[in-house]
């Protein structure tokens, strides 16, 4: 086996069992979002999406 492909995979687990306990606590304290939130986030994203069917179309 080539070293590079044991110490990448090895740096790769490493990583994740330092990032997932993070990444639990900021997901237990983060704010959760209301009703007004997705809907600024949704707006937007439909915006786009109907821009890309018009430039769809139009060819």
């Amino acid at each position: 086996m080539d070293w590079m492909k044991i110490f990448s995979a090895l740096l790769i687990v490493l990583m994740l069992v330092y990032l997932l306990p993070r990444a639990k606590d900021m997901i237990k304290n983060s704010p959760k979002a209301s009703n007004n939130d997705w809907m600024a986030a949704l707006i937007p994203l439909i915006l786009v999406i109907g821009f890309v069917f018009l430039l769809i179309k139009s060819v």
